[in-house]
């Protein structure tokens, strides 16, 4: 967001006011008018941290764990003053700090007649799924669960959807825990709607007025909006960091109207929705294929009995080597996945060497990681997938949300804490998803099976199964 404005060249009409703000739960310093207009215009301030006795409530994360309260001086009424911990990284809110929300009249969004450009197809079993979307925005159904195997093209089912909602003035949100999935999907909907402003909200993005009818933003954008949106679709529900982050669920159902629909999607849904869905208690439709008809890959075990003690000393793991030195299809890319940062980036040159030595890649710039913390995260991102690199060491931030058309999967260390149940699903589900090469091949090195291991494979033979396969 950007500062006040000391001065307004052009001075925005209550109108022009109306589409910036509405719907938004602001900090002063997050709305960019100076202190005369901002005067006169319609914004009605809440206090930022209600205290209930012994008990605090942060009103734009709902954070009530006094953990996560501190005291700051003031510097405005040096006095010390309540801050929230927990939505810092939005900035800051402090109890003598009101937050702001538009009170004057909301605009009204425009009905467009055509604005879906997307001229592709769907099949069977997406067509399905996309006439439950449409139905549960035109009855207003306030939830639908959309339960989709990676790959089964969930992007796709949405278009009439929302090419529904526009036709009908609404306002929609698309919401993905992971920055890197807004900037995936970002361009796809541009030129499945190239008529229609498209805004793509997160940390680092150049533009964050959110203006636009259509939105895609990361669950954390979700804190500044209130009351904002008509449709909202919540992606991959079960991820991190929307997965058992209180704060964004707390923001999600703010950030929707009273009257609403809320779409979510997921191929790996946590216990909860499917105990949910067993009583009934929350309306789902199930997609068990991929678009092109073939099953998901099946993850292959590789046993290392020194693997832990290969990657303390930075060793490519025996079985590991003999993989890369005998892969079914060497054309393709390699994704290999490592549990933390630390050993991505270690591990990076040592492979490098090692697909240098098997003439895989003519030279070590072939090869990098990528993971959180990484500041050239997207800048590696697209030139793996403008094919400029071959293989891509990464931690689970590309686990789901993101495709490669022609890859080969692997997990050194599959039995790590990191990789639960959903995460080596959604890994598997990287391998094998474009038609031209649906069969990707998926491989997991552990030095033991775990829990979350054997039910992952369990978990993918079962949607194959259900898939007719």
């Amino acid at each position: 967001m950007t500062t006040p404005s000391t001065n307004q060249q052009h001075p925005l009409t209550q109108q022009d006011l109306a589409l910036r703000y509405t719907g938004k739960l602001l900090l002063r310093s997050e709305i960019d008018l100076d202190d005369d207009n901002f005067q006169r215009s319609n914004f009605s301030p809440i206090p930022s941290i209600i205290r209930r006795n012994f008990l605090f409530i942060c009103q734009r994360c709902g954070n009530q764990k006094r953990s996560l309260f501190a005291k700051i001086p003031c510097q405005s009424c040096h006095q010390t003053h309540l801050y929230c911990r927990n939505c810092i990284e939005m900035g800051r809110v402090m109890e003598c700090t009101p937050l702001y929300f538009w009170s004057g009249e909301s605009p009204n969004w425009p009905q467009h007649q055509r604005p879906c450009s997307w001229t592709g197809t769907l099949t069977e079993v997406q067509q399905h799924a996309s006439y439950k979307i449409v139905q549960a925005v035109l009855t207003a159904q306030p939830e639908l669960l959309v339960w989709a195997v990676c790959g089964a093209g969930k992007t796709e089912m949405l278009f009439a959807g929302i090419t529904k909602a526009l036709q009908l003035g609404k306002r929609i949100c698309i919401a993905t825990p992971r920055a890197d999935v807004v900037r995936e999907l970002l361009p796809r909907m541009k030129q499945a709607f190239s008529d229609i402003t498209i805004q793509g909200l997160y940390g680092g993005a150049e533009n964050k007025d959110g203006t636009a009818q259509l939105l895609i933003a990361t669950t954390h954008q979700l804190l500044r909006f209130q009351e904002a949106f008509d449709v909202l679709i919540i992606d991959e529900i079960d991820a991190f960091p929307f997965h058992n982050d209180p704060s964004l669920l707390f923001a999600s159902k703010r950030a929707r109207k009273k009257l609403h629909t809320t779409i979510y999607l997921t191929a790996t849904p946590r216990q909860e929705h499917r105990v949910q869905i067993d009583r009934n208690k929350l309306p789902h439709v199930f997609v068990p294929t991929r678009y092109h008809g073939h099953p998901l890959p099946i993850p292959t075990l590789s046993m290392c009995f020194s693997l832990r003690k290969d990657l303390k000393k930075k060793n490519p793991p025996a079985r590991f080597v003999r993989w890369i030195s005998k892969r079914g299809n060497p054309a393709r890319q390699m994704l290999i996945f490592v549990p933390t940062i630390g050993l991505a980036e270690e591990m990076t040159p040592i492979i490098a060497n090692l697909l240098l030595s098997f003439g895989i890649v003519t030279q070590q710039s072939e090869v990098t990681s990528v993971h959180s913390e990484d500041p050239n995260r997207e800048a590696k991102i697209k030139s793996f997938r403008k094919k400029h690199l071959r293989v891509l060491l990464t931690t689970t931030i590309l686990e789901r949300g993101v495709t490669f058309p022609s890859v080969d999967v692997a997990v050194l260390d599959a039995g790590h804490t990191v990789f639960d149940e959903a995460a080596l699903v959604q890994i598997a589900g990287r391998a094998g998803r474009s038609s031209d090469d649906p069969t990707g091949e998926v491989i997991f090195f552990h030095d033991g099976k775990t829990d979350a291991i054997v039910h992952a494979i369990r978990s993918i033979k079962q949607m194959n199964s259900r898939g007719g396969f």
